[in-house]
């Protein structure tokens, strides 16, 4: 048996949500070294899996909804509710690219609606804190689809109100906010996301993200040209001028427009998950942390998830390591998230399906060999399990 273990991974996109995850590392770590205590806190980084990483972390309970789909089809979507009068949005629950097909995804045409509706759910639900976790997202809209679902409107040169998809952006000439939710008035929306982009630009939400939805180069120069106009209409309305504030851009300009529009404040996803998971706390007295995601890139390095849980578990002297279906970092890069190693899961060569399908038995098999080497390192008189696993 060995010390305490925090175990902290990320989701496996495709394969295994982050409890999901957290478990079957757990199930390997008692197989090799039983009895041994495993802290599990399931951690994500404002985007999909944020909303189970709080309701599990936090004690909360998943609620159910019928909301739009990107393209306006009635779907059920997931919020959480937490202790403290606390609600979680997910975005990509109801405004998500994979709720469409590849021949469906056009953020000129996508709207993200539900999620205002989903937020609207939070509200009758007594919320006085939301947090709305971005990424993944379909649309491209600045929010506009999100805040005709509050009660904002927003009206073309001929007074008729749009219905706030991407291509509408650049059609907008007023806003009315008149109607929108009065509860919003006492509400905070903390908006979770890694994301630095611009709203509009050559590294704006249109440019960088719009690709990967669906446009085209001509509906990318349209969609970056229509966010430049939206801006200016807001700030005439709203006071906020979002073309130069850090982070605007995401989900598809989503986060400008409900900074503008609702005041939301913007908070990197990691460590506000961190942070309400606890896991500067249950890292105390661990011997070590085990976390991971599918897939460790150049964009781990960046404030994502399992980079925050290296840097808190080297914050607590921890050491930490790393599990992935896919590892494409280099040993230096490794270290430099503060890791003391990284190891793909992945036991022999397979397509990518057999591999996600695979990802459970794998992470248990890894995690279990991982804990008996580990065992034997901290039991060996003369090593260091730095140096044994380095």
């Amino acid at each position: 048996m060995i010390g305490p273990v925090v175990v902290a991974p990320a989701a496996f996109k495709g394969a295994l949500s982050a409890s999901e995850a957290a478990r079957a590392i757990a199930a390997g770590i008692q197989l090799a070294a039983t009895g041994t205590l495993v802290r599990i806190v399931p951690v994500a980084d404002g985007g999909e899996g944020t909303l189970d990483a709080l309701v599990g972390a936090r004690g909360g309970r998943r609620r159910t909804t019928l909301v739009s789909d990107p393209l306006g089809r009635e779907i059920t979507a997931v919020i959480g509710e937490l202790p403290g009068h606390t609600c979680v949005v997910e975005l990509a629950q109801a405004s998500g690219y994979e709720r469409l097909g590849a021949d469906e995804r056009d953020p000129e045409v996508t709207s993200s609606f539900g999620t205002g509706q989903q937020i609207r759910m939070a509200l009758d639900l007594g919320a006085e804190r939301i947090i709305l976790g971005l990424g993944g997202s379909a649309t491209n809209d600045g929010a506009m689809g999100l805040s005709r679902a509050l009660g904002v409107r927003f009206l073309d040169a001929d007074g008729h109100e749009l219905a706030g998809m991407g291509a509408d952006l650049s059609r907008v000439t007023e806003i009315d906010v008149s109607g929108r939710d009065p509860r919003l008035a006492g509400t905070q929306i903390v908006i979770a996301s890694d994301v630095t982009n611009p709203f509009a630009g050559p590294d704006g939400a249109a440019h960088v993200f719009a690709p990967q939805k669906g446009a085209d180069p001509a509906a990318v120069a349209r969609l970056d040209a229509g966010l430049t106009h939206y801006a200016s209409v807001l700030a005439r309305a709203t006071g906020v001028d979002v073309r130069h504030l850090r982070g605007a851009g995401a989900a598809g300009g989503v986060a400008g427009g409900v900074i503008a529009l609702f005041g939301g404040v913007v908070t990197p996803g990691a460590e506000l998950v961190l942070s309400s998971a606890g896991l500067e706390e249950q890292l105390v007295g661990a011997q070590l942390c085990i976390t991971g995601e599918g897939r460790l890139d150049l964009q781990s390095l960046n404030g994502k998830a399992v980079s925050a849980v290296a840097a808190a578990a080297n914050r607590a002297g921890v050491p930490c390591l790393a599990l992935c279906g896919s590892l494409d970092l280099l040993p230096g890069m490794v270290r430099r998230m503060g890791l003391t190693a990284a190891f793909p899961i992945n036991r022999s060569l397979v397509t990518e399906p057999d591999a996600l399908a695979a990802t459970e038995t794998n992470l248990a098999a890894m995690s279990a060999a991982l804990a008996s080497t580990w065992q034997r390192a901290c039991h060996a008189p003369s090593s260091s399990s730095l140096q044994e696993l380095d």
